[in-house]
């Protein structure tokens, strides 16, 4: 669906804490266990997707740092 580079980078996370503005605070799922600072995809805003505290999303990592996009509740 996505392309190439989307999927290559895509982790999975928990959802800690909710956030205005559908801003997210996720902890990774790995062994570096950081916590990340995310917000919603296009598509997932779009189509009124609910992310609640404890759900496990998909999130596709920025090359440059900063914010995580999310792009799949699971």
């Amino acid at each position: 669906m996505g392309n190439k580079k989307d999927e290559e980078n895509t982790r999975t996370a928990t959802v800690v804490e909710a956030l205005p503005n559908a801003m997210f605070r996720l902890q990774t799922d790995d062994e570096d266990e950081e916590e990340l600072l995310g917000y919603l995809a296009g598509k997932m805003k779009r189509y009124h997707i609910r992310v609640l505290i404890g759900d496990e999303v998909r999130f596709v990592e920025n090359p440059y740092g900063g914010k995580v996009r999310i792009t799949r509740r699971l």
